[in-house]
C-alpha cells in the first residue's frame, strides 16, 4: 500500500470522517474531499473533480442523500488512474425502488475499474447525527414500517469494513451487506434511545403517523406519498436478518444498538 493514495469523498460526513481517521491512524495516504473539507469537492462543480482524483488509486465513493452519483465523474476518476471503487449504497434498494442508488451501483459495475459495493442497513447515527435527531429531540418519531425488524448498524463498523476493503485484496466484484448484531423494530430502537437519553420519545409506525409528521414538517404531499409506498414495500419484506460481514471483513464483532445509544447519550448527543 506504500504507493497507494486513497480518495475519500464525503470526508466530513458520518462515514467519511470515520474512514479517514481509521486510514490515517494506520499510516495510509488519504485525500479527504468534501465541499468544506481539506480538498474541495462538489458534485455540482466539475471544476473540482480533477484535483480530487489526480494520482488516486482507490476511492471511497458516496453522494449525499438525494444526489446522484454522476457517471461522468466516475469515468473521469477511472481515466485518472483509479483502479478500485468502493461504493456506499444501501440495503433493500430494489425493494424500496431507490433508483438513485441502483443507478450508482450500475455505474461502478460498468466503470472498468474493480469495484466493491457496501450495503449497510439503517445507520445507528441517524438518531443522533442524522435526520432522526430532530424528531428524537422533539419527543416523537414516525417511520411507517410497523413492527418489521431492521438490523441497525454503527457507522464505525461501516468505516472499519470500508477501510479493510480499501486497503486489502480479494474484495473486487463483491457486494457486502452490513448490519449490526441484532434485529430490532423501530419501536424497540426508539425505546432504547429514550432510556439512554432520559428523554421520552414516542414512536409511530403507521402510514397516518408518518403522514401527520410530514405535514407538520411542511413536506410536499406527493413526496410523502412516494415515501410511504417505499416504506410499505420495506415493511412487507418482513424482518431483516443480521449478517456476519463486519466480523468477517473488519475482524471484530459489530457494536450493539444499545452500546451505541449509551455512548451517544454520554457524548451529549441528546442533551439540552
Amino acid at each position: 500500500m506504500s504507493d497507494e493514495l486513497i480518495l475519500v469523498l464525503g470526508a466530513t460526513g458520518t462515514t467519511g470522517r470515520r474512514i479517514v481517521g481509521r486510514l490515517r491512524s494506520s499510516g495510509v495516504a488519504v485525500r479527504a474531499a468534501s465541499r468544506h473539507g481539506e480538498v474541495r469537492f462538489d458534485w455540482a462543480d466539475p471544476a473540482t473533480w480533477d484535483a480530487a482524483v489526480t494520482s488516486v488509486t482507490r476511492m471511497y465513493l458516496m453522494a449525499p442523500h438525494e444526489l446522484p452519483v454522476d457517471p461522468l465523474f466516475v469515468e473521469r476518476a477511472v481515466k485518472h488512474g483509479v483502479r478500485h471503487i468502493v461504493l456506499l449504497s444501501s440495503r433493500a434498494i430494489e425493494v424500496m425502488g431507490d433508483e438513485r442508488l441502483m443507478a450508482a451501483e450500475r455505474t461502478v459495475r460498468d466503470s472498468g475499474a474493480d469495484w466493491t459495493i457496501l450495503r449497510p442497513d439503517w445507520f445507528d447515527q441517524n438518531f443522533d447525527e442524522g435526520f432522526f435527531q430532530p424528531a428524537v429531540l422533539a419527543g416523537g418519531l414516525a417511520v411507517p414500517v410497523g413492527e418489521a425488524r431492521q438490523v441497525f448498524v454503527d457507522a464505525g463498523d461501516i468505516a472499519a469494513v470500508a477501510a479493510a476493503v480499501l486497503t486489502g485484496d480479494g474484495h473486487a466484484g463483491q457486494s457486502y451487506e452490513l448490519t449490526g448484531p441484532e434485529a430490532l423494530s423501530f419501536g424497540e430502537a426508539v425505546r432504547i434511545v429514550s432510556e439512554a437519553s432520559g428523554r421520552p420519545v414516542r414512536f409511530g409506525g403507521t402510514d397516518d403517523d408518518y403522514r401527520a409528521q410530514q405535514e407538520r414538517l411542511g413536506m410536499p404531499e406527493e413526496q410523502t406519498r412516494q415515501e410511504i409506498a417505499a416504506f410499505t414495500a420495506l415493511r412487507d419484506l418482513g424482518d431483516q436478518q443480521a449478517t456476519d460481514t463486519v466480523l468477517r471483513i473488519a475482524g471484530r464483532p459489530p457494536k450493539s444498538f444499545r452500546a451505541y445509544a449509551t455512548e451517544a447519550a454520554a457524548s451529549g448527543a441528546w442533551a439540552g
